[in-house]
């Protein structure tokens, strides 16, 4: 039998001794470089000390499962899973492959579809090296996926995305208002092999308390007044895709425990059904909140925190992201110029006063600031102090609002909400108390500021 066209970095996990060497011997064979493991915590132990082009895993070990490996945070992006079994069914192949499973074999293993699956192995990993380069290129660009940036602040950020998103893993995004939660759950998605696949995202604060559970789960028609169709909850719209649950802290807490269920089980049952089913979601989740600080205060559940975050991801805020807002400002102003046809630019020294700001409003501050200077300039960007003006001075003031005359009923209104959301440090539930009005009115404020500054 001719060796494999290029050798492989292998890893095999295995608990039958036998097994194991006969397997790792023909690979070698075959000019691989080949490493072993009796089992999982073997298995991680290799993969934290070191890359492979593929782990080829017995199904059943004493410490779990080889398919366990796909969504684990110590295999890096690149290393694919062959998963091997003794015990072949046409469900459990057909189960690997669908959790991302580059190839199944079975004992004794067929040297020719060996042989056949170590070619596959070697084209992927050409292709791979290929994905990487023009990753890279693109990082050195300041872009990963949707994601701007290229400050050493943000690179661990961008590392610890790539890791994460070829597998399965839940990710908990932590960081401030307006530094960019959302668009992170969109490169996960974006790299992930769910991408051809829906991404659903839902803000648990904006959704109503008694329409969450129908929003998420669906309901049967006839379930309760009002229910005169069937509803396809947000899990199953998002089935072999990805559900981003922005503002998890503000579910209410007897539907965490739903949500906890869902998410070990992987099955929804509609409100007013009795007949589970089964979903294939992977989750990702976003706070604003300090995880501990919200566990301590009853707005998050200390098991669904881990359920949720075993991978978390804390974003940095701009005041920390060194030379990203001049990159950012740049990429907001080329979008308008794109979107309306101009060729407006910044003028000389305006971005220098853009990255001496503070930007207590993040990337979100910062894309509206640029869009209305847009908006006043002729053809040069220059009074950038001026056009957050409202918005930055409500924010900063301490307690006190001032308004010029004339300013329309919109902005002041908008300035009001702005201003006590920065006087509650962010807290929703809290501004829409202060403010009067209800979480759901404010939420959808909010969302006609971020359709106006996109």
């Amino acid at each position: 039998m001719p060796p494999s066209s290029a050798p492989l970095s292998l890893l095999v996990v295995d608990d039958d001794d036998d097994f194991r060497e006969s397997l790792v011997s023909l690979l070698v064979h075959l000019r691989n470089d080949v490493v072993s493991a009796p089992d999982l915590a073997g298995a991680r132990a290799q993969l934290s000390a070191r890359s492979f082009d593929a782990v080829l895993a017995d199904q059943e070990l004493p410490d779990g499962k080889g398919v366990d490996l796909l969504d684990d945070p110590l295999k890096p992006p690149g290393t694919e899973v062959v998963v091997i079994t003794g015990h072949a069914s046409v469900s459990a192949a057909v189960e690997a492959l669908r959790r991302g499973a580059a190839d199944y074999l079975t004992k004794p293993t067929d040297p020719q579809l060996l042989q056949a699956t170590l070619s596959r192995l070697t084209r992927v990993r050409s292709l791979h090296k290929e994905v990487q380069g023009l990753r890279e290129e693109l990082r050195g660009r300041g872009r990963l996926g949707p994601i701007i940036g290229r400050s050493p602040a943000m690179q661990p950020v961008f590392d610890m995305i790539e890791r994460v998103a070829p597998t399965d893993a839940s990710v908990l995004i932590q960081g401030e208002s307006g530094t960019g939660k959302e668009i992170v759950a969109q490169a996960l998605h974006e790299l992930s092999r769910r991408k051809e696949a829906p991404l659903v995202a839902v803000n648990c604060g904006a959704v109503p308390e008694n329409l969450i559970e129908s929003e998420l789960f669906g309901h049967e028609k006839g379930s309760f007044t009002g229910a005169d169709r069937l509803h396809r909850g947000f899990f199953e719209r998002a089935d072999g895709g990805t559900l981003f649950l922005d503002e998890i802290t503000e579910m209410p807490a007897q539907l965490q425990v739903k949500l906890l269920r869902v998410l070990e089980t992987g099955q929804v049952q509609r409100v007013g059904g009795s007949t589970p089913i089964q979903t294939n979601v992977r989750v990702l989740a976003a706070t604003n909140r300090e995880p501990e600080v919200a566990i301590r205060e009853g707005k998050l559940r200390e098991d669904l925190f881990f359920r949720l975050a075993v991978f978390p991801i804390r974003l940095p805020p701009l005041r920390e992201r060194t030379g990203d807002v001049a990159l950012l400002a740049e990429y907001f102003l080329q979008g308008h110029n794109k979107t309306h046809g101009t060729d407006k630019r910044w003028a000389q020294g305006a971005l220098q006063l853009l990255e001496r700001r503070e930007w207590r409003g993040n990337a979100r501050e910062l894309r509206n600031a640029v869009q209305r200077a847009y908006i006043l300039a002729d053809n040069e960007l220059r009074h950038v102090d001026a056009v957050a003006g409202t918005e930055r001075a409500a924010a900063q003031a301490a307690g006190v609002l001032s308004i010029m005359v004339g300013t329309s009923i919109a902005d002041v209104e908008r300035a009001l909400i702005v201003a006590t959301l920065g006087q509650v440090d962010g807290d929703k539930r809290e501004a829409a108390r202060v403010l009067g009005i209800s979480l759901k009115t404010l939420y959808n404020r909010l969302n006609v500021y971020e359709a106006a500054g996109s």
